[in-house]
Parts: C-alpha cells; sequence; structure tokens
C-alpha cells in the first residue's frame, strides 16, 4: 500500500489546492498511469491510450506552476475521454475533444480554482481551445505570471530586436523581425536562420 500511495500523496505538490481529490478520483476511475516528466519545450503533456490491457497513461511537465499544471492534465484527460467514446473515430482535437475539455475545464472555473487573470483567459480560449496549450500564447502569457521559479526567463518577444538570448542547450541567437506569428532569429555560430515561437521562453545574453 505504501508504495503505490506514495507517488498520489506526491501529486498534491504539482496541483492548486482543492483540486487533489478530484484529479485522484480520475485517476483511479479512468485507470491512468501518470507520470510527471522532465520540461519538454515542444510539449507540455502527453496521452497514449490503453493497449493490451495496460492503463491509459498521460505525462505532464513537471516545471509548470500548480494552474498549468491542473490546465495541462484536464487537456489530456479530454482525450482518454474522448478516446474511450469514440476511439479512433474523430480527429484528434476536433468538435469532440473542444467540447469534452470545455466541459472539464468549466467545473474547476465555476469553483475559482484559478486565480481571476487565468480564469477570464480560459473563458476567451473556450470559444475555441488550441490544438495544443503550447499554442495558446496568451495563455501561457497569464500563466506565466504565476510562475515563482523562472528567473531570469524571458518570452523571445521581450527580447529586443537585434538582442541576443541563449537557449537551454548553450546555443545563442538574434533576435530578428516578426514574420507573421514568429521570430525570425539567428545562430551566431552557423549564421543559420530559425523561426520562434513569441512565447517561447529563452534567457537573455547581457552585453
Amino acid at each position: 500500500m505504501a508504495k503505490s500511495q506514495a507517488p498520489l500523496d506526491a501529486l498534491k505538490d504539482y496541483l492548486p489546492e482543492g483540486t487533489f481529490e478530484k484529479v485522484s478520483e480520475w485517476l483511479y476511475q479512468y485507470h491512468i498511469h501518470l507520470t510527471i516528466t522532465r520540461e519538454r519545450t515542444s510539449v507540455l503533456g502527453d496521452y497514449r491510450n490503453a493497449v493490451d490491457g495496460k492503463n491509459h497513461r498521460i505525462s505532464v511537465n513537471g516545471n509548470l506552476n500548480k494552474f498549468a499544471f491542473l490546465y495541462t492534465l484536464i487537456h489530456e484527460i479530454a482525450h482518454l475521454l474522448v478516446y474511450d467514446q469514440y476511439g479512433h473515430r474523430v480527429a484528434s482535437h476536433g468538435r469532440e475533444w473542444k467540447m469534452q475539455f470545455s466541459i472539464l475545464l468549466r467545473d474547476f472555473l465555476e469553483h475559482h480554482i484559478f486565480p481571476a487573470d487565468i480564469r477570464d483567459a480560459i473563458s476567451r480560449s473556450l470559444k475555441n481551445p488550441a490544438a495544443t496549450s503550447c499554442a495558446e500564447d496568451d495563455l501561457l502569457r497569464v500563466f506565466r505570471n504565476h510562475d515563482l521559479h523562472k528567473k531570469n526567463i524571458l518570452f523571445v518577444e521581450e527580447v529586443e530586436a537585434g538582442g541576443l538570448f541563449v537557449l537551454r542547450d548553450g546555443r545563442i541567437f538574434k533576435r530578428g523581425e516578426r514574420i507573421r506569428k514568429r521570430y525570425k532569429c539567428i545562430e551566431l555560430s552557423t549564421g543559420k536562420e530559425y523561426l520562434f515561437s513569441p512565447v517561447y521562453e529563452v534567457k537573455k545574453v547581457e552585453g
């Protein structure tokens, strides 16, 4: 009992107050194997449907603040519920998923789990939820207001034109002009051009 209970108790540290009971209920009810992963830059969470008698699998980045963690987890659970009902017969982020995601989120919104700024941003996004939470730039900006552990981290859009920034892998770029929804940036060591999301997290290079 102690071995199975410990991970569930640890989950409390990743969730906003008042949500652990509901989340743990989902994990038991839908037989979810939840993994908290190290940071991934391309996704915040992931869902894999149950196969060969194994549990559904959901992973969520462990570096997210509590509100972003909950939001991402709900995003993935919506995938699970849609899969249970439709299998692979509907689009991954189609009408069915959007409806299910909205239903799950509204329950938390009604109980004021999210701060006012996040609640307002989610309410706006519910009109047409993006395919991934990474794509919801406005919501990511609001979630960042509640990051207490990310010091000296900027969005690419916050680096001035011509300014330098460094990625986690140590590569240094110069920020260029915005082209539609992304910024054209040049890697200093190679001269190659890359396009960055405006809300991609980087560190500014001073001097």
